[in-house]
């Protein structure tokens, strides 16, 4: 039902007389409707995600829920938002992977998938039968000659190179905490990279993670391929952090 002001313009992709899209807009406010809040931050030679990690109900094997996707061997995404879509965003993604080392016989540079999945995303805001993705893709890599990647795509189609990053229900208070600690543009070693990710998401959560909370994928120039963390390798971090502070 639209509202006053918006006088139906907020049915379809159109514009109205603002010049707003207001499909784009709520596609905005519905990755923040999920209750999730995830960050990626990229350090001198290596580069992290992080996101919560929520059980619904305690019936369901915590191994079958996860918003963490590993693309190719070498490249993941955190997928923050509406879950079915960030589940039909992440096979789209891996097609779109497979079809490019099909046809040029090398790995999919981060920088060209973060590229082609803002092209596809775009696509939704042209058509009145295709409704845009609430979900807010952030893509994690290592290129050969660039080093370590960070992009984040939105259901506007717009991609995007950070330092750090963050999408979700905290996204301000995050992006306002990564702000301060990268004022001074530190070179971050691989195990300060995924302490402030989880360190930002403590504080903007107002909550100590347990391992369980919590889902960290990494991409290093040592290793190059994307992992991610056991609930060993994260409790370790998680005390290294509370040894630090």
């Amino acid at each position: 039902m639209s509202r006053s002001g918006t006088a139906g313009y907020d049915m379809s992709i159109i514009f109205s007389p603002q010049g707003k899209l207001y499909q784009i807009e709520y596609a905005f406010k519905a990755i923040k409707t999920g209750g999730l809040t995830s960050v990626g931050i990229r350090g001198k030679d290596c580069v992290v995600v992080a996101t919560q990690k929520k059980i619904p109900d305690k019936l369901i094997d915590p191994k079958s829920v996860t918003s963490l996707y590993k693309l190719t061997d070498y490249i993941g995404c955190v997928q923050t938002g509406i879950v079915p879509d960030s589940k039909s965003q992440a096979s789209r993604a891996i097609q779109e992977c497979s079809s490019f080392h099909h046809k040029f016989g090398y790995q999919i540079p981060p920088n060209v998938l973060a590229k082609r999945m803002a092209d596809i995303a775009q696509l939704s805001t042209q058509h009145a039968s295709a409704r845009p993705l609430g979900v807010a893709m952030i893509l994690i890599g290592i290129d050969d000659e660039l080093g370590p990647q960070l992009f984040k795509v939105d259901p506007a189609g717009v991609y995007t190179g950070y330092k750090a990053t963050a999408a979700g229900e905290k996204e301000q208070e995050s992006t306002n905490f990564l702000e301060k600690k990268f004022k001074s543009n530190p070179q971050l070693s691989k195990d300060e990279t995924i302490q402030m990710a989880i360190s930002t998401l403590q504080s903007v959560l107002g909550a100590d993670l347990k391992s369980s909370d919590l889902e960290i994928g990494i991409c290093t120039m040592d290793n190059r391929k994307f992992v991610i963390m056991t609930d060993e390798d994260i409790d370790s971090q998680l005390t290294k952090l509370a040894e630090r502070d």
